[in-house]
């Protein structure tokens, strides 16, 4: 397992946990997190032994998001030509995207475990996620209108399709807060829970039940939801019925058929 210095990363049975870990700086999002984050999910999609991951933000809160040293030190940096400036700019901002692209391509399940601050940039990443967990106290706001730009790594794209376009417009033309329990009804958290204790041991445990299932089964159906996303109903029928031409053939079926016809557990291969 790789060594990181903006996260820890623990392997439960098969479950990878992915905390973010500055908390004196409230999680915020420094260079070497945006690249850490890539290389982390590089990690959970090529290793067998992980077959879902968690993220979560370690101390009191998740993450207020980027972290605005960083966009201080870009500034300053930046050639005075308008053009190559804004080269640089669009650059930069394609690279931070990639940076939770990894999460939505990564071929296992990830979920988010959210507490306290979820800002600006820890909306793009939570939107980027399978699915998302919050404490009744979460506090959820897409900041960046409160400093004068539009939100630019996947908010504004992957957003509308969790809470509604309508809703999704709200929290981005005002800013507004949402918490736990209103996150909860638009739909931005599948469940809240009382307090960080068992937001995490439920989301760790749900993870867990994902992780037991056949990992070839996971991995189609985020393929095949991730595809009918962004393609008509009849394209992503057609897609799946090629897929499972091929994954219909394997072994993870029989012994999910015979474990169900025995009333016991299956056991599959990674």
């Amino acid at each position: 397992m790789p060594e990181f210095k903006t996260l820890l990363v623990e392997q439960i049975g098969k479950v990878a946990h992915i905390q973010i870990n500055r908390p004196e700086k409230i999680n915020a999002m420094s260079r070497a997190f945006w690249e850490e984050m890539i290389q982390v999910f590089t990690w959970v999609d090529d290793t067998p032994e992980v077959r879902c991951a968690v993220i979560s933000g370690a101390g009191k809160h998740f993450s207020a998001g980027i972290d605005l040293q960083m966009l201080a030190e870009a500034a300053a940096g930046m050639d005075p030509d308008i053009g190559r400036k804004a080269e640089t700019i669009r650059r930069n901002v394609l690279q931070l995207q990639q940076s939770f692209n990894v999460i939505d391509r990564c071929r296992k399940p990830v979920i988010a475990a959210i507490h306290g601050y979820c800002i600006g940039g820890a909306i793009d990443l939570i939107s980027a996620c399978d699915m998302r967990y919050s404490t009744e106290d979460a506090h959820f706001s897409i900041k960046e209108i409160d400093m004068g730009m539009a939100a630019d790594v996947g908010t504004l794209q992957r957003l509308p399709r969790i809470i509604g376009d309508g809703m999704m417009r709200e929290m981005a033309y005002t800013g507004r807060a949402v918490y736990g329990p209103e996150a909860a009804r638009i739909g931005l958290v599948n469940r809240t829970w009382p307090d960080y204790e068992q937001l995490l041991a439920g989301v760790l445990e749900l993870a867990q039940q994902i992780a037991s299932k056949s990992p070839l089964a996971i991995r189609g159906t985020k393929e095949m939801i991730r595809f009918s996303r962004d393609h008509s109903v009849e394209d992503g029928l057609n897609y799946i019925a090629t897929w499972n031409a091929a994954m219909l053939q394997s072994d993870d079926l029989k012994a999910a058929v015979m474990a169900h016809m025995s009333k016991q557990t299956p056991e599959f291969a990674d």
